[in-house]
């Protein structure tokens, strides 16, 4: 069975004007010959202009969010199709910010799911325990809870990620350390190939989570670590590159 090929997607989050695809530009130019896929997932009225000026390189580019339900009265929201039409590759789903900020729930996100698979777009399924459920030795039955509750059966076959991200690390500058992010990770393979047998095998399990230039070599080669889910490293072609020869 093939190992997964790993991948480093960017998630620029609330981030990004016009001049910022300077930085993606420069990510592109300086990706050179590196073994893993490499993504970058800016705001959405980024995508389009993005796409673009990335067209014919090594980076693909990615949303952050979709809507469950393919068009309709949803003030604000994004389609599936909206953002493949922009020329999304990708998008992340189920990020803790939106299962946090906006209470999105395992169900919501499986539908979600679901709607990027009709438009051919690759999910980034994210999943990840509060401290306090860390705290109470919950972590990995919340984990592997999320996995199953957020990955529809209609994904076997199909590409896609998922992402663990401790929420009490993002952004905070703290990071498990290597024998608890393999745990996590191992944790989520066994039940992945309990959802989906063999296929199992080629998902990429990515970390994220304050990765950073100075620690992801060692992140990345930890047991189980199919790449990382960038969030502010990602915003600097230099620092997102270093990330990227590090795999």
């Amino acid at each position: 069975m093939n190992s997964p090929t790993p991948l480093i997607a960017g998630n620029w989050k609330m981030n990004g004007l016009a001049s910022s695809i300077a930085e993606a530009k420069a990510v592109a130019q300086g990706v050179g010959a590196t073994s893993a896929r490499v993504a970058i997932c800016p705001p959405s009225i980024l995508v389009h202009r993005m796409s673009e000026a990335l067209q014919g390189t090594k980076v693909l580019v990615g949303g952050q969010d979709v809507h469950a339900d393919d068009s309709g009265a949803f003030t604000g929201d994004i389609s599936a199709e909206m953002l493949a039409d922009a020329g999304a590759k990708l998008v992340i789903l189920g990020h803790s910010e939106r299962r946090e900020a906006y209470r999105e729930s395992d169900e919501l996100v499986a539908r979600k799911v679901l709607a990027a698979l009709r438009h051919g777009l690759e999910p980034i399924v994210c999943v990840g325990e509060t401290i306090d459920q860390r705290k109470a030795g919950e972590a990995l039955k919340v984990v592997t809870g999320q996995v199953r509750g957020s990955l529809p059966p209609e994904l076997n076959g199909k590409a896609f990620a998922v992402a663990y991200e401790p929420i009490w690390a993002i952004g905070t500058g703290l990071t498990p350390n290597n024998l608890q992010i393999e745990e996590v990770h191992g944790a989520i393979r066994t039940t992945l190939a309990e959802m989906f047998g063999e296929a199992a095998q080629r998902v990429p399990i990515l970390y994220g989570g304050s990765v950073k230039p100075s620690n992801a070599a060692e992140i990345l080669h930890a047991c189980e670590v199919g790449g990382a889910l960038v969030g502010g490293a990602s915003l600097k072609a230099d620092d997102f590159l270093a990330i990227v020869r590090a795999v």
